[in-house]
């Protein structure tokens, strides 16, 4: 979702605090838990609470052409969207894309504290990919981070869009593209 459709979340809200550290997402660090223990430690240490998040996502927008590439896809195939967000985060962006389904986490909040984060499951984009595939989908994935890469390589057919120069290096075997209308063009050629 984030970098694909919407605007990166953390950043805004790095941004925002003006705290340079939550800059860091899942296209700089592979590894998502050590990331998610590293913002909310930062968050407990500078005090920044659930709803204070909420109030810079309400701000957010999707990218240009985010939700006309998504209601175009939707008339040609079912779409779900695989993100490591929260149900907490995500509701906002949801309606300005026309109420897509989302499969997320879910994040442990104590008095409007974040303490901790519930994932759907470990690897979960690549287990949805895998539990789609055995039900006989043809999956098409695309995302742009590390944590896409294990989703894209579960898919019959796998795409980065908007992805950084690192993840495009290290994980060529992914054809890469840098529009929702380039990303359209090649899903149509393989469903």
């Amino acid at each position: 979702m984030e970098g694909v459709l919407t605007p990166e979340i953390w950043i805004a809200v790095a941004e925002k605090t003006r705290i340079p550290e939550l800059r860091r997402t899942t296209r700089d660090e592979p590894d998502y838990d050590k990331l998610m223990h590293y913002r909310i430690d930062i968050l407990d240490r500078h005090g920044i609470k659930l709803s204070d998040i909420q109030g810079v996502i309400a701000t957010l927008a999707p990218l240009p052409g985010a939700r006309e590439f998504l209601d175009e896809l939707r008339t040609l195939v079912q779409t779900i969207i695989l993100s490591d967000t929260f149900e907490q985060f995500a509701q906002p962006l949801m309606k300005h894309l026309n109420w897509p389904t989302l499969f997320c986490h879910r994040l442990i909040v104590e008095n409007d504290r974040i303490t901790g984060y519930q994932l759907r499951q470990p690897n979960q984009k690549q287990k949805s990919v895998a539990a789609l595939k055995s039900l006989n989908y043809n999956v098409v994935s695309a995302g742009d981070s590390y944590n896409d890469t294990a989703m894209l390589g579960e898919a019959n057919t796998g795409f980065l869009i908007h992805a950084p120069e690192n993840v495009k290096r290290e994980f060529p075997q992914f054809p890469a593209v840098e529009s929702h209308a380039d990303l359209l063009a090649l899903i149509k050629k393989v469903i």
